[in-house]
């Protein structure tokens, strides 16, 4: 991995993490991050909850997990909006079909989704799913449609996925991700 550290340097980086099996990979992605000198607030749908707990991501990330936009104890008034608003970068990473479909289609009934509404800063969107849900022409269209507005994506990669088998789906590693969200950041 090339060293990132000068591009990421006190920048703000959001990441939303939703429900596959790849959430253990933003645990991962969030400590390079850090690593790298980047500010990392995390996001996370109720499903990504049942993968990776957000203390994991408290302890690597040194900031508040956002979990629920109403929850009380929220460290800001409209989490959604500030996060929004102050990041540099918004990845979501594992991107869900559900969640790109939501995306494509302008919902945010959750806090990653919310947030993604919510920024004007790149988003980069890391799928990871089943290949028959990859390949489904539904996904293929929604990821078009993001990708027209301005979303980039990277991956996913053939590798194999948690049914057994080697496919198309596997979510790019977090090093790969590291190095997108820096070349995307040194673009700007």
């Amino acid at each position: 991995m090339t060293n990132t550290g000068d591009r990421l340097d006190r920048k703000f980086i959001v990441v939303g993490v939703t429900g596959g099996i790849a959430a253990y990979k933003a645990a991962h992605l969030v400590s390079t991050l850090r690593k790298q000198g980047a500010d990392v607030h995390v996001v996370m749908t109720a499903s990504a909850i049942q993968f990776v707990q957000p203390l994991t991501f408290r302890t690597l990330s040194k900031n508040p997990v956002i979990t629920d936009m109403w929850d009380p104890n929220n460290p800001h008034e409209e989490p959604h909006v500030y996060l929004g608003e102050r990041a540099d970068l918004l990845i979501i990473a594992p991107a869900t079909a559900q969640t790109i479909a939501k995306l494509a289609l302008g919902l945010a009934d959750d806090v990653v989704t919310a947030t993604a509404l919510a920024t004007r800063a790149p988003v980069l969107l890391a799928p990871a799913m089943s290949d028959i849900m990859y390949e489904h022409p539904s996904t293929q269209e929604h990821l078009k449609t993001l990708r027209g507005r301005g979303c980039r994506v990277i991956g996913p990669e053939v590798g194999p996925l948690a049914s057994g088998k080697e496919a198309i789906g596997r979510m790019s590693e977090p090093d790969a991700i590291v190095e997108e969200i820096a070349a995307i950041l040194e673009a700007r």
